[in-house]
C-alpha cells in the first residue's frame, strides 16, 4: 500500500541510524526517530492545508458571517456556527473576542457557544495533525464527534435560555450597535481576484505557521520523550482499557491545563503509542483545547459563574461520552 509519509520515515531513519549511529530500538534512538519523523511531516501538511483553507477563507467575511448567524435561532444556527468554527484556526483564548463580538452583533447565545466550542477543537490545524499522526479514519471520526458536541452543547444552552447570566454590559453594547451608536465600518462586499485570494492564502499559511510552529516542535519533543522513555506499563495501568474511569480522569486532568491543538496532539500520539486507548487520549486532548483555564478567566469577564458552570459541565460530559465512543469503536 502506498504510504505518502514514507519519505519522512526514511529521512528520520537515515538521520538516526547513519548520521547519529543509534539503534532505533534504543530509548534515545526511538525518541529521536519520533521527533525527526513527525516534525517535517507535520510542518509540510500544516503549510499545504493552511494555504488551501486560507485561500478559501477569503470568501468568508466576518460581517457577513455575523449577519448570516444573527437570525438563526434553531439548530440550523448551531450547525452553521460549528461549521464556521472548523475554518477558523483559533485557540480557545483567541476565539473568545470573536465570541463576544457575535453576542454584541445579536447572534443568539446558544449559536455563539457552538462556535466557541468548535473553533479551538476542530480546525485545519487539528485536521493536519490528526491526519498526519493517526490517519484519515480517526481524523474524520474526531471531526464528526467534535462538531456534534459543539452543536449539541450550543443547542442545549439555547434551550435553557440563560441570557440572564451574561454580564449586562454585553447587552448594552448590543443595543448601542443596533441603534447605530457604534460604527459598524464598511459592510460592503469585498471583491478579490484569484491572484489576491492566493496571496492571502500564502499570507494566512505563513501567519499560522509562525504562530504554531514552536508549539508543534515543543509538543513533538515532549511526545518523543514520552515515546522513548515513559514506562508503558505505568501508563496502561493508570489509563489503560482496564480502568473504567480512565476517560473521566483524563478529561479532569486536561481541563485546568492550557495548550493549543498543535502542542497537545503530538503528546497524545506518544501516549497512544505507549498503550493509552485512543478515546482516553483524545478526551484529554479535547479537554485541554476546549476547556482551558485561561479561557474560563477571559469568559468570566462576560459570563456569570452559573453560565460558566453549565458550559463546562455540558462540554466535559460530551468529551467523556466521545472518549468512551472512540474506545468502543476503535478499540
Amino acid at each position: 500500500m502506498f504510504d505518502p509519509f514514507y519519505p519522512f520515515d526514511w529521512l528520520a531513519t537515515q538521520i538516526v541510524t547513519r548520521l547519529l549511529g543509534l539503534s532505533l530500538d534504543s530509548h534515545l534512538g526511538s525518541s529521536l526517530h519520533f521527533f525527526f519523523y513527525d516534525v517535517p511531516k507535520v510542518m509540510t501538511l500544516l503549510l499545504v492545508i493552511s494555504f488551501a483553507v486560507g485561500t478559501l477563507q477569503t470568501f468568508l467575511q466576518p460581517e457577513k458571517v455575523r449577519d448570516w448567524l444573527g437570525g438563526k435561532r434553531t439548530i440550523i444556527g448551531n450547525i452553521m456556527a460549528a461549521g464556521v468554527g472548523i475554518v477558523t484556526p483559533f485557540c480557545s483564548c483567541s476565539a473568545v473576542p470573536l465570541f463576544i463580538g457575535f453576542l454584541e452583533a445579536g447572534v443568539p447565545l446558544g449559536v455563539t457557544f457552538s462556535y466557541l466550542i468548535s473553533a479551538p477543537m476542530v480546525n485545519e490545524v487539528a485536521v493536519v495533525l490528526l491526519w498526519g499522526l493517526f490517519g484519515l479514519k480517526v481524523t474524520l471520526m474526531y471531526i464528526g464527534f467534535g462538531v456534534v458536541l459543539a452543536i449539541a452543547a450550543g443547542y442545549t444552552i439555547g434551550l435553557l435560555k440563560l441570557e440572564k447570566w451574561v454580564e449586562p454590559f454585553v447587552w448594552e453594547l448590543q443595543k448601542a450597535r443596533v441603534s447605530g451608536k457604534l460604527d459598524e465600518g464598511d459592510s460592503g462586499e469585498i471583491t478579490m481576484t484569484w491572484k489576491q485570494r492566493i496571496e492571502q492564502g500564502q499570507y494566512s499559511a505563513a501567519e499560522i505557521f509562525k504562530s504554531v510552529w514552536c508549539y508543534i516542535v515543543g509538543g513533538i519533543a515532549l511526545g518523543a520523550g514520552i515515546h522513548g522513555y515513559a514506562p508503558a506499563d505505568l501508563i496502561v495501568r493508570w489509563a489503560g482499557a482496564g480502568n473504567p474511569l480512565a476517560v473521566p480522569i483524563a478529561t479532569a486532568i486536561g481541563v485546568p491545563l492550557y495548550a493549543n491543538i498543535a502542542g497537545v496532539l503530538p503528546i497524545t500520539e506518544a501516549l497512544v503509542n505507549k498503550g493509552m486507548p485512543l478515546g482516553t487520549a483524545l478526551s484529554f486532548t479535547m479537554a485541554v483545547t476546549a476547556l482551558s483555564l485561561p479561557e474560563m478567566v477571559i469568559l468570566r469577564k462576560v459570563l456569570q459563574p452559573g453560565l460558566l458552570a453549565v458550559f463546562v459541565g455540558l462540554v466535559a460530559t460530551g468529551i467523556i461520552a466521545v472518549g468512551y465512543l472512540f474506545n468502543a469503536l476503535v478499540g
